[in-house]
């Protein structure tokens, strides 16, 4: 039995990258399939409500949980199906393994795919959940499968690329499976560096980062596009370590094509990225910066809380502020951006 894991009223501050001081009413550990199944069969799991929790790196916690909390440890690095004549390798990974030990290890053992994604915080676990993105890649691109435990029964359900249903940074699990499922293993089909297969370059600050590193911007290896992207991560986004935060708050609005053309009528300067949809992509910092935010404090004394002074995409806790605090600016930020564009942001973060 796990009883000796059960713990009741606990604080999350050390399990959430903004740094606020919430409690649990439970909170447990699993590291395996069978633990995972033991924990949820207690009255209090069955009961709800129920966070999974892996490295707290996207949610904002408003106030204390009155539920159960079970963090994911499953621990897995393996190698495996090798392909050589398509130059490709399955990975496969525990769900709470961290998302940049993973790619750290796929560079290592000179796997390629997934360098753009270097740096992103959080667990394996939680990556699928929002088809995590970054610098040209997404999740999605890579993935082949996860498996999963339905909370409700136990059961492991193994789902593929179409049956998670992703979007820009949206799955199944967002949406009608929400909250139903915990992830437990996800795999990769990477490529074998050096077999050809072109670095992913196109976003330019990545291209400008390579030369600065002298490297070359139009073969550079799997190990230099990490580094590049490490390297503009940093200087855009603040450390959890250092100041809470959960990255980007904001998605990058998607509106129609003749929205777009209005808008760049009235703000010249604004960007604008094609989508698939046939839409265009507007960057949320840009907008939430146009509309006075960046760098603002609120709260107490010099500021408990604001709008990072580099990234306007990123809220952060100065220190004493709590999460109904940062949310309550959130919808500020919405609402204004709302009235002065037309434009209606949505979090990105996972707010509770």
């Amino acid at each position: 039995m796990l009883t000796s894991c059960w713990e009741e009223h606990v604080s999350l501050r050390p399990y959430n990258t903004f740094g606020l001081e919430v409690r649990a009413r439970y909170f447990a550990r699993f590291a395996s399939l069978d633990e995972l199944r033991e924990l949820l069969t207690r009255p209090e799991t069955q009961a709800g409500p129920r966070l999974i929790l892996g490295g707290g790196s996207n949610l904002l916690l408003t106030r204390d949980f009155g539920g159960v909390v079970l963090k994911n440890e499953i621990k897995e690095l393996t190698i495996s199906v090798e392909n050589t004549a398509a130059h490709t390798a399955r990975l496969r990974a525990g769900a709470g393994e961290s998302w940049h030990g993973l790619v750290e290890f796929a560079l290592e053992n000179e796997l390629s795919g997934l360098e753009n994604l270097s740096l992103i915080p959080g667990t394996v676990g939680a990556a699928p959940l929002q088809n995590i993105g970054a610098y040209g890649a997404e999740l999605r691109d890579t993935f082949v499968r996860l498996e999963a435990v339905e909370i409700s029964s136990g059961a492991l359900r193994v789902f593929d690329k179409e049956a998670c249903g992703f979007g820009y940074r949206e799955s199944v699990f967002k949406g009608p499976l929400k909250n139903q499922f915990v992830v437990t293993t996800v795999e990769f089909d990477l490529h074998r560096a050096g077999a050809g297969q072109r670095a992913n370059v196109g976003y330019g600050a990545l291209r400008d980062t390579l030369t600065e590193l002298g490297y070359s911007p139009d073969a550079p290896s799997p190990r230099q596009v990490s580094e590049a992207v490490v390297r503009v991560r940093r200087s855009k986004l603040p450390d959890p370590a250092e100041i809470g935060n959960a990255g980007s708050f904001f998605k990058n609005p998607e509106i129609p094509a003749a929205q777009f053309a209005e808008l760049k009528a009235r703000f010249p300067n604004l960007p604008g990225y094609p989508a698939p949809s046939g839409g265009v992509k507007v960057p949320a910092g840009w907008l939430i910066e146009q509309a006075g935010f960046k760098g603002q404090r609120r709260g107490a004394g010099a500021g408990t809380h604001g709008v990072h002074e580099r990234q306007a995409l990123v809220l952060v806790n100065h220190g004493g502020a709590t999460g109904a605090e940062l949310w309550a600016l959130a919808e500020e930020i919405i609402r204004v951006v709302g009235e002065q564009f037309g434009v209606k942001l949505q979090a990105e973060v996972n707010v509770l």
